[in-house]
């Protein structure tokens, strides 16, 4: 994929509107709200920087959170600009405001490589609608658009995709770095390519299943995304999480077991679920956990109903483990199990120091992932981090993103 390029545009001087995703977690310290993981905002640094040494004026629109068109005040962007002013070393102004004549103001008096972050777009109602009139809005403020979130690109949003009718977009430095990368596990990956799926959603990654089966060489499944391979395959899930029927957009009804089943008989074994898990009756459960056999039917006869399946056994364990060792190319998305609480955590834990240790090119992705790399220390042990989760996922799975269109050439 071939997008218009921020390198390859002549931006010397002009004011630039610079989509960024800040969807950041804060803490709040002396009853002031601080950044609590910056990962995001240094994502961003490499654009900013490369617009500041070419004279430009910056406009930076993010999102953070799901305010739904409301102003809510432990959702403002006033502390990620001063996070960005530190990691930059240069000041970031914060307005607090996302559209009007305060903006119109504050973007006119902007000077040569002097930078205004626009308070949570998502306070303006218009923006998950696509609303035309915010996206012209927007639009007017900058000469032209960067994009460089591709963690929010699958969202046709008013400052994602909707600006692109009024402005030309081009991307900027992360999102084509993500898109590269991500393109290279669609087209070239290096064999024996490994994905490994987790998280508790099945309708969140069965799209990218069905995919990437036809150039995977194996898929390892785990978290409760394994719960609908392993009732597809009749074995007793118990009381574990089971995303089992919904109704779609589009009203369809969709039978995630039965769609389980449709992709372990049409990926002929290419897709590998636990052998055992760890289960108890509650996540909060302080007792003595257990491990439940998955392929010895007699063991199910006389466990608890009321058991949940929270995270993957030590024989699974031994067996990912092995397979990706002998990886040249792992994606992985999704932990192995509720990997916040310690009894719950051994699953994701070793997988993860399975492919820091591996020699494969690694690509890892989705926030829960992030977060579980974070909370091992291992985040700086991988080929390639992404904070996007349902932009990769989609764009893995094939589909179309309204943030990549416009710029595609």
């Amino acid at each position: 994929m071939r997008l218009s390029s921020l390198i390859a545009t002549n931006i010397k001087g002009k004011t630039v509107l610079v989509r960024v995703d800040y969807n950041v977690p804060f803490s709040k310290i002396n009853h002031k709200f601080v950044v609590a993981d910056d990962s995001r905002i240094r994502f961003s640094l490499p654009t900013i920087q490369y617009l500041l040494d070419r004279d430009c004026r910056i406009i930076l629109v993010s999102h953070n959170g799901r305010p739904d068109g409301r102003v809510v005040k432990s959702l403002r962007l006033e502390p990620i600009a001063k996070r960005l002013s530190q990691l930059l070393r240069h000041p970031v102004q914060a307005i607090a405001h996302c559209q009007g004549s305060a903006v119109i103001q504050a973007v006119a008096s902007l000077k040569p490589r002097e930078i205004l972050l626009l308070e949570n777009i998502r306070f303006c109602a218009g923006e998950t609608d696509n609303d035309p009139a915010l996206a012209k809005f927007l639009a007017s403020l900058a000469d032209i658009i960067v994009n460089d979130a591709f963690s929010a690109s699958h969202r046709a949003h008013a400052s994602v995709s909707g600006v692109a009718r009024y402005k030309p977009m081009i991307a900027g430095l992360h999102l084509e770095k993500e898109v590269k990368m991500l393109s290279h596990l669609l087209k070239n990956p290096k064999k024996p390519f490994v994905v490994i799926i987790g998280g508790a959603k099945v309708s969140d990654k069965v799209a990218v299943v069905e995919h990437l089966g036809k150039i995977a060489d194996v898929i390892l499944v785990g978290g409760g995304v394994a719960n609908n391979f392993l009732a597809a395959e009749g074995k007793p899930v118990f009381n574990s999480y089971l995303e089992d029927v919904i109704v779609d957009e589009t009203k369809r009804r969709i039978d995630f077991i039965k769609l389980a089943h449709k992709l372990l008989s049409t990926n002929h074994g290419k897709i590998i679920y636990p052998l055992d898990v760890v289960a108890a009756t509650s996540i909060n459960h302080s007792g003595k956990t257990i491990v439940v056999n998955l392929i010895n039917p007699l063991s199910f006869t006389k466990l608890n109903p009321k058991l949940m399946y929270l995270d993957i056994g030590p024989n699974t364990i031994k067996l990912y483990r092995e397979i990706i060792l002998q990886a040249e190319t792992v994606f992985w998305n999704g932990p192995m199990g509720v990997f916040e609480k310690p009894p719950f955590a051994t699953g994701t834990l070793k997988i993860a120091s399975a492919i820091a240790k591996s020699q494969a090119l690694s690509v890892l992705g989705g926030g829960d992932t992030l977060t579980a790399i974070h909370q091992f220390g291992l985040q700086d042990r991988y080929d390639y981090v992404s904070a996007a989760g349902g932009a990769a996922l989609e764009f893995l799975a094939g589909k179309s993103l309204p943030g990549l269109t416009p710029m595609i050439i």
